[in-house]
């Protein structure tokens, strides 16, 4: 599978890589366009359209069931995580070593030695079939479908997130909280959108949020959530709003929409000075420990969603390990041996926290990426690296009251493909669904008004349930 390069001339200039990604809160103006923006991202008028319907036909959308999803941006290597061939030759085992785990004849890689000491709460698949899949954006697996691939279909860019699918057949499991969010989002292509859905089913941009809570000088919460002001002050945004298509959702549950950002539940789960010192502590300070902190205290109060983009750059991601003479994603290991500690103790302690909170039965913890890894090392004239890899990769998922401490599936010797038990972007979408309540036959339409399931070759994995 050829590599697109990721320096200059990227076949993706055109989203402004080099620009600050999301809103930058300097002035009374940018506030409200920051929580205008938020509640397109909320998607809390159509929410609340829905509850009002559900309600008037005698049923609700109550339940606490979330899915948190630690998206491994750029793809990491099925062969030095998750799935290790230490019989093989150097140049296909890679550098790293293997260890047991708490699972009989499970092996894992020696810079996961938390997850492996606690396996049993864990289900790894080392069969996921991504063909198709590919990064910048990276649409495959966030939606589920095959199509969604921009780079070679001019419409992949409008099939819906499943996060986006969860917030509008969900939606949140409080009505204070927006139902689908993306922390740490350090590129617009690092997830995937509404689409077909519209604007108003985007992630909520967590990042916006804090900027938003963190209200300049003089202009306090109080002044923002005056109906009077609101209104005053829209008179001057409407042509910026309605050019973004926005103020269409601008009606009665749009002021509500409004008044919940607005108001103190939401602006609470983003205060991470409300936890405990022995609870930060325990997390630490690394950005992506604190991101799984604050995803924890939204699923917590309410919302269903939250994807964590586990970069530390807005290129095509840090898991993107081709060499070391390839920066900056570096090789096997100057590049993604630094990250697997700090994975290890990111996912275990979310797992062991949701479990201690009384959260881990309802959440459904995922962590992927959008690809596997090449089986042999120096591709792209690299003596470390491993390119794209769509034949095959390997991800894990925790909690959702399904049963874990298993392996679903297997790969060939040299870990290149899949030996037994395709799984495939489908399955795991219906996965998600059945565990969200989500009916299997839902759909929805393309620009031709033509519907289209939200699964397609797929069904709920019958080891998980």
């Amino acid at each position: 599978m050829a590599h697109t390069g990721h320096g200059e001339g990227h076949a993706f200039t055109f989203m402004n890589p080099r620009l600050r990604d999301g809103l930058t809160v300097h002035s009374r103006r940018s506030v409200l366009k920051a929580s205008l923006a938020g509640i397109g991202g909320l998607s809390l008028p159509g929410l609340m359209r829905l509850r009002a319907e559900a309600s008037a036909q005698g049923s609700s959308l109550s339940g606490n069931k979330a899915v948190i999803l630690l998206w491994m941006t750029g793809g990491p290597s099925q062969i030095d995580t998750w799935d290790p061939k230490p019989d093989m030759p150097l140049e296909i085992r890679g550098p790293f070593k293997d260890i047991r785990t708490k699972l009989p004849g499970v092996h894992m890689c020696e810079y996961l030695p938390k997850q492996a000491a606690m396996l049993d709460k864990f289900t790894l698949i080392r069969s996921v079939d991504c063909r198709q899949s590919n990064h910048e954006p990276n649409m495959v697996m966030q939606t589920a479908n095959r199509a969604a691939e921009p780079r070679t279909n001019p419409k992949g860019h409008l099939y819906p997130a499943i996060g986006s699918i969860v917030a509008k057949h969900h939606g949140p499991n409080d009505p204070a909280m927006p139902p689908y969010v993306v922390l740490n989002q350090k590129s617009r292509s690092h997830v995937a959108w509404g689409g077909w859905l519209g604007q108003q089913y985007d992630p909520f941009n967590g990042a916006a949020a804090t900027k938003l809570f963190e209200l300049p000088g003089g202009l306090t919460m109080d002044r923002i959530q005056s109906r009077l002001t609101l209104s005053q002050q829209m008179d001057g945004l409407r042509a910026d709003i309605d050019a973004s298509g926005t103020m269409s959702a601008m009606d009665s549950f749009s002021q509500k929409a409004y008044d919940i950002i607005a108001g103190g539940r939401a602006q609470e789960a983003f205060d991470l000075s409300k936890e405990p010192k022995h609870v930060l502590d325990r997390y630490g300070d690394h950005d992506w420990a604190r991101q799984a902190l604050l995803a924890r205290r939204l699923v917590e109060r309410g919302s269903s969603f939250v994807t964590i983009d586990l970069s530390n750059h807005g290129a095509s991601g840090t898991w993107d390990n081709h060499g070391d003479n390839i920066p900056p994603y570096g090789g096997i290991w100057n590049g993604l041996r630094p990250l697997l500690p700090v994975f290890d103790h990111v996912i275990t302690t979310l797992v062991s926290d949701l479990a201690d909170h009384g959260l881990l039965n309802d959440t459904l913890v995922i962590a992927m990426g959008e690809f596997g890894r090449t089986p042999t090392l120096g591709t792209q004239g690299s003596t470390d690296g491993r390119n794209h890899w769509a034949h095959i990769m390997s991800m894990c998922m925790a909690g959702g009251g399904f049963r874990h401490g298993q392996v679903i599936g297997a790969s060939s010797r040299d870990g290149g493909e899949i030996a037994e038990r395709p799984v495939t972007p489908g399955d795991l979408a219906a996965t998600i669904y059945h565990h969200m309540g989500v009916p299997l036959t839902t759909t929805y339409n393309d620009h031709q008004g033509r519907p289209i399931f939200v699964v397609e070759d797929g069904a709920p994995l019958k080891e998980l349930i």
